[in-house]
């Protein structure tokens, strides 16, 4: 009967964590479909309003890796408490604000909350569950991160036209909140690590002030032109800066080992290449959520459906990314993390490169979704987590912090990148519309308005502007000359997503020798 009640009460605690690490994950992506109307009610412009979001990007990216410390030497249990109250807490703030300066500083609030859910659960899994049932657990967790943050979007439209009123969206959070907390305090087992007496102060500020310069460059890389954006003192000048910041905590972290201080990030890990290609892999898989946030758009622009159900193409590839995440943590119990990664790599490079080369229909499309998503939801939850726990052996909430901030690093890079190739794509109009008009034999000077005929309103909206056009044979080349920028415009996103599969597989292979005598060095606790 002991035996019983003790397994349900791990059960029930592992059922909160994973509502923490999806009310967590969730926050990021919902406020998406809220934005325009959160900057209406405050009167902002939307580059102010987009700030909602990039000071929770930063607040996460700061908090993960530092509570993730904190938890391995105060105990998992207590931090995880702590940072659902403070989650809790900043979602009744921003709620609440009466202003746009509270709503901010409620939102960075609400990061600092929301920064180390995922990795004190992670850490609590590795520290409570037997060796053959994390990687279950693990992709689980991941499969809740995974898919909160494609259906975010979906889920705060849903709220908006169900309530008619963005407060909702952070109000909800209150009453989740304060359950998780009772419930938690119930069932979830205290776990902490043996850690040295003193706390790195100055290790702890030199990563965050690195972390925050790296992001607040690239949050400037997306202003104007790429190429001038990253050589401007703006983005390049906060790039060095986290540099010469990172290299300074290297040198400090390295002091520390001949010194009684607990480092937030030991520098032994530093020097370790398994942990090094971990964090590459973490990039990438970041890369892979960016690629996921263009799939409601190139639904739009490749099969043409209506902007305001384009959000709900992201429903296969979401739901097939949580099956993913907890197959591929079934896998991992069965054939080892780095076998896992060769798989989803595998996976990845068929659905990516399908979405980029071959999609011509609906069916098509929701077939190579799905693959991809699938091959996207391995990688999600336990292997890297795996691979990341075992090169640090004892240090794993700092560890699996910093994959973490890897991760969230290539999210926020990527989009920007990728917004860059579509821009490139869609620019290829000025030559590809003349030479439509040409091959239907029409002459593009006879055109009104020139060779881009009468084109208004953005890229959102040519399709329309097209179908308006009265002529047949303009209309058809000009639906061709559409066709073919819209493909040059996202064919490299799901390319270079194949790609960046590809290269975690070669990663996988070649360091895998070096993963499994790390699995030998660090059995489970």
């Amino acid at each position: 009967m002991k035996t019983k009640t003790t397994k349900a009460t791990s059960t029930l605690g592992f059922v909160i964590l994973l509502i923490g690490v999806f009310m967590a994950a969730l926050d990021n992506g919902i406020i998406s479909a809220a934005l325009t109307t959160i900057n209406s009610s405050f009167d902002v412009s939307a580059t102010q309003g987009a700030w909602g979001i990039t000071l929770y990007t930063l607040g996460l990216a700061v908090a993960t890796p530092i509570v993730g410390k904190l938890a391995d030497r105060y105990g998992r249990k207590k931090l995880f408490l702590i940072e659902v109250i403070i989650f809790t807490v900043g979602s009744l703030g921003v709620a609440l604000s009466p202003n746009f300066t509270l709503f901010l500083a409620a939102r960075l609030f609400q990061a600092f909350g929301g920064g180390g859910i995922f990795i004190i659960a992670s850490s609590h899994v590795l520290s409570t569950f037997a060796k053959e049932k994390q990687g279950s657990k693990l992709g689980l967790l991941g499969a809740m991160n995974g898919i909160a943050s494609v259906v975010g979007p979906n889920i705060g439209s849903f709220l908006i036209d169900l309530t008619g009123n963005w407060h909702w969206l952070f109000l909800i959070n209150v009453p989740i909140g304060i359950l998780l907390v009772i419930f938690g305090w119930i069932s979830l087992q205290e776990t902490k690590t043996a850690v040295l007496s003193k706390i790195d102060f100055l290790g702890i500020s030199l990563l965050s002030f690195s972390i925050l310069s790296v992001m607040f460059a690239v949050n400037n890389l997306g202003e104007g032109n790429l190429l001038d954006s990253l050589l401007g003192w703006g983005t390049l000048g906060l790039l060095l800066l986290g540099v010469v910041l990172f290299a300074m905590l290297i040198f400090v972290e390295k002091r520390n080992e001949a010194k009684h201080i607990d480092p937030i990030l030991p520098y032994h890990l530093l020097r370790k290449p398994t942990y090094t290609m971990t964090m590459i892999m973490g990039a990438l898989s970041g890369l892979f959520i960016g690629a996921v946030i263009f799939i409601p758009s190139y639904a739009e622009q490749i099969l043409g459906i209506p902007a305001a159900k384009s959000g709900y193409w992201m429903t296969p590839l979401a739901l097939a990314s949580g099956i993913g995440a907890a197959g591929g943590g079934f896998f991992v119990d069965k054939q080892g993390p780095v076998k896992t990664l060769v798989l989803s790599g595998i996976i990845s490079v068929i659905g990516f490169g399908g979405l980029g080369l071959f999609v011509d229909s609906k069916l098509t499309f929701i077939l190579f979704s799905v693959i991809a998503g699938i091959g996207f939801g391995f990688v999600l939850g336990a292997p890297l987590t795996v691979l990341t726990s075992n090169a640090a052996g004892t240090q794993k909430g700092s560890a699996i912090g910093t994959l973490s901030v890897a991760r969230q690093i290539g999210l926020t890079i990527s989009p920007t990148i990728f917004a860059a190739f579509i821009q490139q794509g869609f620019s290829k109009l000025d030559t590809l519309i003349p030479e439509k008009l040409k091959a239907h034999g029409i002459n593009p000077a006879a055109m009104p308005g020139g060779s881009m005929v009468a084109i208004n309103g953005g890229y959102a909206n040519i399709q329309e502007s097209i179908d308006n056009i009265p002529v047949q044979g303009v209309r058809d080349a000009l639906n061709e000359a559409f066709q073919s920028a819209v493909h040059s415009a996202y064919e490299p996103i799901y390319l270079t997503s194949a790609g960046a599969a590809l290269i975690m597989i070669l990663i996988a292979l070649l360091f895998s020798k070096k993963f499994a005598n790390d699995a030998k060095d660090h059995p489970a606790e």
